[in-house]
Parts: C-alpha cells; structure tokens; sequence
C-alpha cells in the first residue's frame, strides 16, 4: 500500500467573524509601527473614495451602502473619504460635502471599519482656519470611536515641510487633541506626499500617534520612492499610505501589475496599511469601476475595470495573506492531493496535484521562489513511498 505524507511548515491563519475595529480597537504609534490595542503591529488594506465634490460624479458614492459593500463583498478593513476642500463643488463653496463625510464615518463605524477623514486639498496651508474648524466638529461627533483617523493634508506641493506643512499640520493637531486625545492624526509630506523622507528630519514632537502618508501611483513611482519610504522609516516615524493606485500618477496608462506586487510586497512587510484610489466610476485607469456601474455598491465582475478586479483581490487576500500568514490550501479529492498558495494580488501562484497511485520521492516547494510572503519558516514536503 502506498502513503502519501503532507508536512505543512508555515503559521496556521486563524479566521474571525469579528470586525476589524473589535478585532483590533484603538490604534496608536509605537516608533515606526501602528499597533492595535494588544501592542501588535497591524497592516489595514481599503479603498479610497473618490472626491467629494459636487457636480464631480464621485459624490453619488457617498453612502452606507457602498461602504457595507466594500466591506463585506471586498473584505476592506479601512475606508477613505476624501473631501474636496477648495476646488469647483468643494467643502468651501458648498458644505453639503460635509454630510458626504458624515455618511461615509457613521456608516463605516456600523460596519466596524476603520474610516480616514481626508481634507482633500493641495492647498490646505491657506484654508488652516477652515481645517481647524471641521476637524473640531469631526472630533466632536466621532472622536470617542477608535474608528476614526484623521487625515489633515491630502497633498501638499513643492512646499517646505519645515516652514509650511508642519506649522500648519501643529495648529490642525492641537485643536483635534484639544477634542480627541488618542485616534490616529495622518500628515500630509511634500511633494504629493512623497518626500515623508523630509518629514522624519523634523517629525511632529509633543502629540502622541502620530503619522504621515506616503502616496504612489504604481506605472510611475518605483524603488526611489520605496527608498525615501526606507530613510523615513529607519529615521523612526510611521506612515500610511493614504492613497495609492495602480496605473500612473496622472489617473490614467495600463495597470502595471508587476510594480503594484512590489509596492504590495514592500507595504506587507513593512506593515504599512494601504486605500487605493479610487472607488468611483470615472472613465479613467486608476477607477475601480467601469462608468455607469451602481452607486451602491454589491458590483459584479463586470462592473470591475482591470484596476478594480486587481484591487478586489488584493483586499479579499490582505487580511490572511498580510496580517497572518500566507493563504495556502489543501483539498482531497478523488484520493488526489491539491496543494494552492495564493499571493498577495490574489493570485495563484503556486498548483501542485498530487496522486498518491503515482508518487514516489519528495516534492519540495520552496519559499524563496514566492517574494510576495513573509513570515515563512521553511518548506512543504510531500513525501510517498510503495
């Protein structure tokens, strides 16, 4: 009679029925980390809303159900709502944007999900009175929820960080602290908050959890930005990549697969939580969704654009394939042995059947031929013998 013995070598993934918030409460900043309500080092993966402003199409996005959607159909764990602050059909010029932002928290709240309050502006240095003002009624509605994280910059320009961003990003931050002591305070870096290198020489002091975004667009930005990302995390301060997508920088080009599983490898093992850009129906490369589909979310395949089927899979696979280990699967079947291993694109990568009627030897897989996982001890060996 003939065997066949699997030996499994990796970390057993552990499921919950649990939200994301129950699962981890308030998040705060331990040096270069954030870290849950247990110490532990967490990684979130969501997607950005699209922005806000009126007459802009984006905003009809805006609702409960797109986010129940996005976390039960998509597995996100963290939402973007990005509000447009100056521009035509913004929160200056019409303040119903602020019901939009409202919508989005209270419903991601329901949901158990962590939600970013994004002042979506390029500018927000000359509207510093008006930031201050919002983000104190944010504070004041939601600042008890550990749901909440605060985003005070989307993307400052080719300005100084230590004569523009940090003063103004020091004013915004006092009056949330003065409201809300702990939940986490995102900063804005210069240049399209790229350069959080210039940030970690001059870091924010005298306010806890504090971080910075990090934004990349996966056709344009490369190992020199993942570079500036190494500088600020070995100079210690924490980052988040608010906004991120899969095409170019201007919204637009092929999906660049292989240089979005680099980006995903680099933020899996440096634990950095991720919103890609943008959940919205635009007819442009970076949308997740094809023009015209539901704004309410429970979106077929169909509904998907190369972007939003790649992004979909990422956020399904994040939670196991990040947080806890590699997804790897055994199925039986036909006295056959499958062995799956999935990656952090939620593809297959690796498909081995295995019939115990015709094996005899060993079969080792080894790690070193996945990049994309971490945390992996050794090998899996299928060993049969007559």
């Amino acid at each position: 009679m003939k065997k066949l013995l699997l030996i499994f070598l990796f970390l057993p993934i552990i499921g919950s029925s649990q939200t994301p918030v129950q699962n981890h409460g308030t998040l705060s900043v331990s040096g270069n980390r954030i870290i849950d309500q247990y110490g532990d080092t967490v990684s979130f993966a969501g997607g950005s809303l699209f922005w806000s402003n009126t007459g802009w199409g984006g905003e009809y996005f805006y609702n409960p159900q797109v986010v129940y959607s996005l976390h039960s159909n998509w597995s996100a764990s963290i939402v973007r709502a990005s509000m447009g602050v100056e521009n035509n059909g913004g929160y200056l010029s019409d303040t119903t944007n602020k019901q939009r932002i409202i919508s989005v928290v209270t419903a991601a709240i329901n949901a158990g999900m962590y939600v970013i309050v994004d002042w979506h502006s390029h500018y927000a240095e000359n509207y510093q009175q008006e930031a201050i003002i919002f983000f104190q009624e944010i504070a004041t509605l939601f600042g008890g929820h550990p749901n909440i994280i605060y985003e005070i910059y989307n993307e400052p320009l080719q300005i100084s960080w230590d004569n523009v961003i940090k003063p103004y990003a020091e004013s915004v931050i006092a009056a949330i602290r003065a409201i809300d002591f702990d939940n986490l305070i995102v900063v804005g870096t210069p240049n399209w908050s790229q350069n959080v290198h210039d940030a970690s020489n001059n870091p924010i002091t005298g306010y806890l959890n504090i971080a910075y975004a990090l934004h990349f667009y996966a056709g344009t930005h490369g190992q020199a930005l993942r570079n500036n990302a190494l500088t600020a995390l070995n100079n210690g301060i924490a980052l988040m990549v608010t906004e991120w997508g899969t095409v170019n920088s201007d919204g637009n080009g092929p999906v660049d697969s292989v240089s979005v599983e680099e980006w995903m490898t680099f933020l899996c093992n440096n634990n950095i939580s991720h919103c890609n850009w943008a959940i919205n129906d635009k007819n442009e490369g970076a949308s997740a969704l094809i023009p015209g589909s539901s704004t309410t979310g429970n979106w077929g395949l169909n509904d998907l654009t190369v972007s939003g089927i790649l992004v979909k899979n990422i956020l399904l696979s994040w939670g196991n394939n990040c947080n806890n280990s590699i997804t790897a699967l055994s199925e039986t079947s036909n006295n056959k042995t499958t062995l799956r291993v999935i990656n952090l694109l939620g593809q297959e990568t690796v498909h081995v059947a295995l019939d115990p009627s015709n094996f005899l030897g060993v079969l080792r897989l080894s790690w070193r031929f996945l990049p994309s996982f971490r945390r992996v001890s050794g090998v899996w060996e299928g060993l049969g013998r007559a």
